[in-house]
């Protein structure tokens, strides 16, 4: 199998987006493409058709490739929980948690036979590997126990291109830098450089790229303007960037940035609509007087629920709701919306019994048994009939509370599933546990419907597709973007290109 490697200077430097990109050029081209990450550390996660886990960029990559994802293509993902401990997911499947000492420890012989095995299978049905690298190849502290860059890289003789993030400032130094801490056999696969989100004038930089060439004598194949390609962020230093509402919006939406939050990919097609604005809320910010929140997932729900409380967003949060402001809860965000929240193991780190906000009757009990599936129902609220689908990852089940099954306490059923979700009666708290709500045009224009209705606006159109036909849109743009700015000629040649 021929394959391509994209490791980075530092993270955040577009290995994900280049990646991506490459992916769909090539699969333009009639390669049989198959992305791959030996290990990934991220909290946002995807569920396979078969029920594994594996990274969200990962699904994402292979969409761009035109085939569906697979645990082969991101064979272990890391998701941290704090206090230096990380679950770990095998083959889709947890396998426990441990700290990152006894990590390295105990899994990195298993691990390189596990991204080696995934390797082979993927090569029995494709003909070309687009692998990416993760933060920095260069690490010399990490570089023994490497699963994801230079390793892969090697054992595949892969072409390499290194891609750096100019907007950080000292890009130059940081290829020099990189290049100089590779090993001559890990060096000498890297072919060509990519010069990422630069703005301004492009003749600005021949003068350096020209120096950079000689230097190196490693062509830089192009420089890629700064482009918002719309594509889900792989970690949450992008959120940093979205603290403040736009204006002139008709409706504002703010996203509570737990500590551990997880699946914020959840939140894209809002943000893709032109009439939403959406901020992310820390714990020491105003919660303000939002339309509506959302209280994302966590990977440790209990930890985050008591964050949010002692930092007294709790109390803004429940005021809010008792204003009759509207919230809504996913997956960790919807057992905080709960009653109680009980973990008799001490799974996340802190075993016992914990009051939510009370403003949903249930209480979550978790437990080993972690649940990762793709659902598809239908929904009951706020519309009936509508067509849903997502997936589940979550570890805690939920039960409504006495009086809520006795009726006493109303609440509807969101879906035809009624373990997925409950809205009170006044509609105005809702929970689910379905990740990927959002991608479903129809269902997400009639719950902005419902906001809209209640603020006297007009009602947006319902016929619509879902995401995934924006975020097709979204990854050809890239793919043009990056073959208009980069000479892929140069390395690639016939051979691929």
């Amino acid at each position: 199998m021929k394959a391509i490697m994209v490791v980075g200077t530092t993270s955040h430097a577009g290995k994900s987006f280049l990646t991506t990109g490459l992916c769909r050029i090539l699969a333009r081209k009639g390669w049989r493409v198959t992305p791959f990450k030996g290990q990934n550390m991220a909290l946002n996660a995807y569920v396979t058709s078969t029920g594994g886990e594996i990274g969200y960029a990962q699904a994402v990559q292979a969409w761009a490739a035109g085939v569906s994802p697979r645990v082969e293509m991101n064979p272990i993902l890391l998701k941290p929980q704090g206090n230096m401990t990380s679950q770990v997911i095998i083959k889709g499947k947890s396998t426990g948690t441990v700290s990152a000492a006894d990590y390295y420890e105990k899994y990195f012989d298993l691990g390189w036979e596990i991204v080696q095995e995934s390797l082979y299978r993927l090569s029995l049905e494709f003909d070309l590997v687009v692998c990416e690298g993760a933060g920095s190849p260069a690490e010399i502290n990490l570089k023994h126990r490497d699963l994801t860059n230079m390793r892969v890289a090697k054992h595949l003789n892969a072409t390499t291109i290194l891609v750096v993030d100019i907007e950080r400032g000292g890009s130059f130094a940081h290829v020099v830098g990189t290049l100089e801490l590779l090993d001559p056999s890990e060096r000498s696969l890297i072919k060509g450089i990519v010069i990422n989100k630069f703005r301004g004038d492009k003749e600005l930089l021949k003068s350096g790229i020209e120096w950079l060439e000689e230097y190196t004598k490693i062509p830089v194949l192009g420089v890629i303007p700064w482009y918002d390609h719309m594509l889900p962020a792989e970690d949450s230093l992008d959120l940093l960037d979205r603290k403040v509402f736009q204006a002139n919006k008709d409706l504002n939406i703010g996203i509570i940035h737990l500590p551990r939050i997880s699946n914020f990919t959840d939140f894209d097609p809002l943000e893709a609509e032109s009439s939403i604005s959406t901020r992310y809320i820390g714990l020491n910010d105003s919660l303000g007087h939002p339309d509506a929140v959302i209280i994302p997932g966590s990977k440790t729900t209990i930890r985050d629920l008591l964050a949010l409380k002692e930092s007294g967003l709790g109390d803004q949060l429940k005021e809010y709701a008792s204003a009759g402001g509207s919230i809504l809860g996913i997956c960790g965000g919807f057992q905080m919306l709960g009653n109680r929240i009980i973990d008799p193991e001490g799974l996340e780190g802190e075993q016992g019994e914990f009051n939510g906000l009370g403003l949903l009757p249930i209480s979550t009990i978790l437990s080993g048994n972690k649940i990762s599936r793709q659902r598809q129902v239908f929904s009951n609220f706020p519309q009936a009939g509508l067509p849903v689908d997502g997936y589940e990852i979550h570890q805690g089940r939920s039960r409504l509370s006495q009086k809520a099954r006795e009726g006493q306490q109303e609440v509807h059923h969101i879906f035809d599933d009624p373990g997925l979700g409950i809205v009170n009666e006044s509609q105005s708290v809702w929970g689910c546990y379905l990740h990927g709500i959002f991608d479903n045009g129809p269902w997400r224009r009639s719950w902005l419907n419902h906001l809209r209705k209640q603020r006297g606006m007009t009602s947006l159109a319902t016929g619509i597709p879902n995401y995934r036909d924006q975020r097709e849109a979204n990854i050809n743009a890239l793919a043009d973007t990056i073959d208009k700015n980069l000479n892929l000629k140069a390395i690639f040649a016939d051979q691929y290109y």
